[in-house]
């Protein structure tokens, strides 16, 4: 028996990005987190402490902050990508590098009626995700980017229903033809090469994926949680043809009906108590079949 290094990896996680864009009198804001990670022949920074082909994670900081002027900031793949390509490309002993990028959203401060020029506030609990790896050089180089979102809270008090399930001796929940649905939604898409071309659009690729499962959520009459994530996935892989997989995870946010009878009090589902744990949590992925698997589009 031997014991081995059977992987390895390093980077610089969570670096705060805040980048405006100031060349008018109305400004833009950026916020991001951003997280690099490299892979490559570190093994002797692990079994001898040599660092003579380690990137320091600091190098890698400076690097991203640099890279928010040098760049600019287009689209958050667009920079996630930039930053992967260089790692890979000058930097040596580099072979894979992966970008993970949170965005996080601002709504523009609206005084005496009109938006603000340069005063914001900070939206809601939902962030945008991007990531970019890229892996090898010359005419082998795999590219692959990944958008998505999480922390998009869905609820929707009626259209959704949960009866007819599996019940053994343990059973306790009682099958229900109308009930609150909520989620917190949590997804990421893959897409196609089609995304490398100059001018592709990142920003409405967004928006139409986001728009497509909001909306079949919304209007979807849903005989359970599984069901609704399948017809969310598939509406985003039909919004948008670049996109071949998207990945869902969804933890049902209970709503229980709160017993008001014992006070005298009609409650005809209108008042809920929301139990936040445990929760289920569903997961679905969705994907074109004739497209190949990316597992390293995926790894972190």
């Amino acid at each position: 028996m031997a014991i081995v290094l059977a992987g390895h990896q390093y980077g610089k996680a969570e670096n705060r990005v805040v980048r405006f864009q100031r060349d008018a009198a109305r400004h833009e804001i950026v916020d991001l987190n951003v997280t690099s990670t490299l892979r490559g022949d570190f093994a002797d920074a692990y079994l001898r402490g040599d660092q003579s082909k380690v990137l320091p994670t600091d190098t890698q900081k400076n690097t991203i902050y640099s890279y928010a002027k040098e760049k600019g900031i287009a689209t958050v793949e667009g920079y996630a990508l930039e930053l992967a390509r260089h790692f890979v490309d000058d930097v040596e002993p580099v072979s894979c590098a992966r970008i993970d990028v949170d965005s996080h959203l601002w709504t523009r401060a609206v005084v005496d009626g009109a938006e603000h020029d340069h005063t914001w506030t900070r939206s809601g609990g939902e962030v945008r995700t991007a990531a970019a790896t890229v892996a090898g050089t010359g005419a082998e180089q795999q590219v692959h980017v990944v958008a998505g979102l999480k922390e998009l809270t869905l609820l929707k008090s009626t259209g959704s229903e949960f009866r007819d399930f599996l019940v053994d001796g343990y059973t306790t929940l009682e099958p229900t033809a109308d009930r609150v649905m909520a989620t917190s939604l949590v997804a990421q898409w893959r897409y196609d090469a089609t995304c490398l071309e100059d001018g592709f659009g990142f920003d409405a690729a967004y928006d139409a994926v986001r728009a497509a499962m909001v909306a079949q959520f919304a209007t979807l009459h849903s005989l359970a949680l599984q069901q609704t994530l399948w017809h969310m996935g598939r509406a985003a892989v039909e919004a948008v043809p670049a996109v071949v997989e998207v990945r869902l995870a969804a933890p049902n946010k209970h709503h229980f009906l709160y017993d008001t009878a014992r006070f005298g009090v009609e409650n005809a589902g209108e008042v809920f108590h929301a139990d936040d744990r445990p929760y289920g949590l569903i997961q679905a992925v969705v994907a074109r079949d004739d497209v190949p698997e990316a597992p390293l589009a995926w790894q972190r």
